[in-house]
């Protein structure tokens, strides 16, 4: 009870405290600790490419962890990931959007005319680098990668490869790589592309294409029911679980590997930056990360700040470069 000389708390004063109190005793996220109130994860292409295994896996992970609260993930699909980049360019200062990215992305938006660049985004983190393989169904008449090779030196119109990414991406440019190192000429490459791993693998199961070129995490389950074989993988060394030669093992000098990353609208706050790399840290060290990586065939990538900068960068130029000499750009 107050009495007459007794100073009465104000009404605002009242609701503050019991606000205070309701929190303390709900507590409150890591994600909201983190200044994110509200997140969304973008993801390039169609459902069950490898953009949107690694942003679903990640966002599963940041969810379960509690480091973030719910997050929403949708798929903005068109031109390789250029309609994508596009709207992320648009969204100009909104700190609430991630979108997950890589070579894919970064060569579709050359290939289509497209102004926007990788680079001028807001870099938050590099994730997972991946190697990238040669894929034919169970019942093709290729039983190595050397039958294969020998079939495409002879015939390269005959040969029809096909891959998730657009002129420019990883299952564009690797395939390119090879046919340049096995003597093929790349220009004569038979190419067909799909928007995502989900319609390319339709494709080759359909045996509209001989062979598909792709990352192997979008395929675990169908390589280990043997629906899909690899002939050869593009790394420098063998992937776990996977029967299959290296393309250096099978005698092609070359290796290759594909990235994904994770990017920001440019102009946001570098409150909103630092809050998204810190969900993006938290993530990185968890143990269900660390699975995922092994269980999909990924390796650990993760870079942030200027050195993510500078690699953006970078691979604007080495994809510039390399479409400039297929006559693409």
């Amino acid at each position: 009870m107050f009495t007459s000389g007794s100073r009465r708390p104000s009404i605002g004063l009242v609701i503050a405290v019991v606000a205070a109190l309701l929190l303390s005793a709900c507590g409150v996220t890591r994600g909201e600790d983190t200044g994110l109130h509200r997140l969304r994860m973008m993801v390039p292409n169609s459902p069950g490419g490898g953009y949107d295994l690694t942003a679903r896996t990640a966002v599963k992970i940041m969810e379960d962890d509690k480091i973030t609260g719910r997050v929403e993930v949708f798929n903005v699909i068109g031109a390789g990931g250029t309609v994508a980049m596009a709207r992320l360019m648009n969204e100009k200062g909104n700190g609430d959007l991630m979108m997950m990215m890589g070579l894919g992305v970064v060569g579709a938006t050359f290939t289509n005319g497209s102004k926007a660049r990788a680079s001028d985004a807001t870099a938050l983190a590099k994730m997972v680098e991946e190697q990238e393989g040669i894929l034919v169904p169970a019942d093709s008449p290729f039983k190595t990668v050397a039958d294969f090779v020998a079939a495409w030196k002879a015939n390269p119109a005959k040969v029809t490869l096909g891959g998730g990414s657009s002129p420019g991406g990883p299952d564009h440019l690797f395939p390119m790589e090879t046919a340049k190192a096995v003597g093929v000429d790349p220009t004569k490459v038979n190419f067909v592309s799909y928007d995502g791993g989900g319609d390319l693998l339709t494709a080759l199961l359909g045996n509209k294409i001989a062979a598909g070129t792709s990352g192997l995490g979008e395929y675990v389950d169908q390589i280990e029911s043997g629906q899909v074989r690899v002939l050869a993988v593009s790394g420098d060394k063998r992937v776990e679980g996977v029967d299959a030669p290296t393309l250096k093992e099978a005698g092609i000098d070359l290796t290759f590997t594909n990235w994904r990353g994770v990017l920001a609208p440019p102009g946001i706050s570098e409150e909103d930056r630092a809050a998204m790399v810190k969900v993006l840290e938290e993530l990185h060290a968890t143990d269900a990360w660390k699975e995922a990586l092994v269980k999909n065939g990924w390796s650990d990538a993760f870079m942030t700040g200027q050195p993510f900068e500078e690699f953006l960068e970078e691979q604007d130029k080495r994809v510039e470069t390399t479409l400039t000499d297929l006559g693409l750009v």
